[in-house]
This record gives structure tokens, C-alpha cells and sequence, in this order.
């Protein structure tokens, strides 16, 4: 229960999902945390507190405030998840230019501009981990999701570039690769589309949001002080073959 204690985090996309159970394990790990979304979670009563702050990853003015307002109440950022994302089933010839602009500005310019946000006390501090989602989906290729995949590729890509270019400086950037779990998003997605890759995933079912936040909590922690660049893919076996 204090593998992050003294940490301040921030999650985006932390109202639901995989952003959500991060941010609640963080808190119980000892974290201080804020969740960054455009939405307010709904929490129950059980939950560890959180402070809530609105984002939209897309702007960056609004990420330079929300920085600045973490620093000006914790002193300090060590912990950055760019868990925010959205997604499109279109395939290339399909996709319109609105819908891709949409989903690259979330899931990858978000990534970049949080990155660029975080850099500044991290840098001062000489220490911080960003962690940084991606999918299955930025690894093999699939029908349709032309900007969701081309998105996640390049978050694989800007993580090891910003890992590389400031170890220097005691920062760790790292990706997590889910394959299918169990969240809002995958509810709204085609059946067709869940059944498809639970169907290929060798344990044979999906994850539940919590099998990707704890391996968040190991990044995030100092257990994870010589893990830099790196990949940590949590997909049931789907990528092993």
C-alpha cells in the first residue's frame, strides 16, 4: 500500500476505464492524484480521494494550466499516464479528414503535448515517469481503425524518442500495450469487433481494467527505476504469436 507514497500523479482519461483504475490504484498505493478528463468520474464511496481536474489533451494552454495548478498546490509532478483516448472504425478510404484530425489530436498530439508539459518539473526535479497507452492495435494491423492504429504506432515511436533523449535527466518514458479489456469504450465497439480479437487471445477472454493499471503501478514505481523505453504488453498472449 505505499509503493508510490510522497508521488504526485496526474491521469488523463481518468473518469473511466483503464484511466480510472490507475488512478484509484495510485491513490491506494500512496499517490497523490490528480485525475485530468473532460468529464467528472463517478466514484463511489470506497474510493480513495482524488483531486479532479477538466482537460482536454488536444489544447495546449489547458495543459500548461493544469501543471501549473499541480505544482502550485503539490510542489512537485513525478508521475504522468497518458491514458486519454478516443477511436474510429474507418477504414482509410472511409475515414473522413475530421475524423482523423479527432483522433490523432487525442491519441497522439495529447500524448506529445502532455509529455512537453510534464518535461519542465521533471527535468528540475531530475526525476519522473510518463507512461504513455498505446494498444495492441499500434502493434498488427487490423481491418477498419486506420487512425486509432496509425495514432498508436506513433505513441510507440514518441515514447522511445522522449525516453531516449532524457534519461539523461532521471526521466523514464515507457509504453503499455493493452489488447481487448473490458471498458466503456470496448462496450460501445461493434460485437463483431470484441468477439474477433477475444477470439484470438489465447487465455480466451478479455482483461479487466485493473490487470492494466497494475502494471501502470510498476512503471510508476521506483521497482521500476531501470525500466526505460520499454514496452509492457498486457494483452492475454494475443502479441506472442
Amino acid at each position: 500500500m505505499n509503493r508510490l507514497t510522497d508521488k504526485v500523479a496526474v491521469v488523463t482519461g481518468g473518469a473511466m476505464g483503464i484511466g480510472l483504475a490507475t488512478a484509484i490504484l495510485f491513490a491506494d498505493e500512496g499517490a497523490t492524484v490528480v485525475i485530468a478528463d473532460l468529464t467528472k468520474p463517478e466514484l463511489d464511496a470506497e474510493a480513495p480521494a482524488m483531486a479532479y481536474a477538466e482537460l482536454d489533451v488536444t489544447d495546449e494552454a489547458a495543459w500548461e494550466r493544469l501543471v501549473s495548478d499541480v505544482l502550485a498546490e503539490h510542489g512537485r509532478l513525478d508521475i504522468l499516464v497518458n491514458n486519454a483516448g478516443v477511436i474510429d472504425y474507418a477504414g482509410i478510404a472511409e475515414v473522413t479528414p475530421e475524423d482523423w484530425a479527432r483522433v490523432i489530436g487525442v491519441d497522439q498530439t495529447g500524448v506529445f503535448l502532455g509529455i512537453r508539459a510534464a518535461l519542465g518539473p521533471m527535468r528540475r526535479q531530475g526525476s519522473g515517469s510518463i507512461i504513455n497507452m498505446s494498444s495492441a492495435w499500434g502493434v498488427v494491423g487490423s481491418e477498419g481503425v486506420a487512425a486509432y492504429q496509425a495514432a498508436k504506432g506513433a505513441v510507440r515511436g514518441l515514447t522511445r524518442n522522449a525516453a531516449i533523449t532524457y534519461a539523461s535527466m532521471g526521466i523514464r518514458v515507457n509504453t503499455v500495450i493493452p489488447g481487448w479489456v473490458t471498458t466503456p469504450l470496448t462496450d460501445s465497439q461493434p460485437a463483431e469487433k470484441n468477439a474477433e480479437v477475444i477470439g484470438l487471445t489465447p487465455l480466451g477472454y478479455g482483461a479487466d481494467p485493473r490487470d492494466i493499471a497494475w502494471g501502470c503501478v510498476y512503471l510508476a514505481s521506483d521497482e521500476a527505476r531501470y525500466v526505460t523505453g520499454s514496452e509492457l504488453v498486457i494483452d492475454g498472449g494475443l502479441l506472442a504469436q
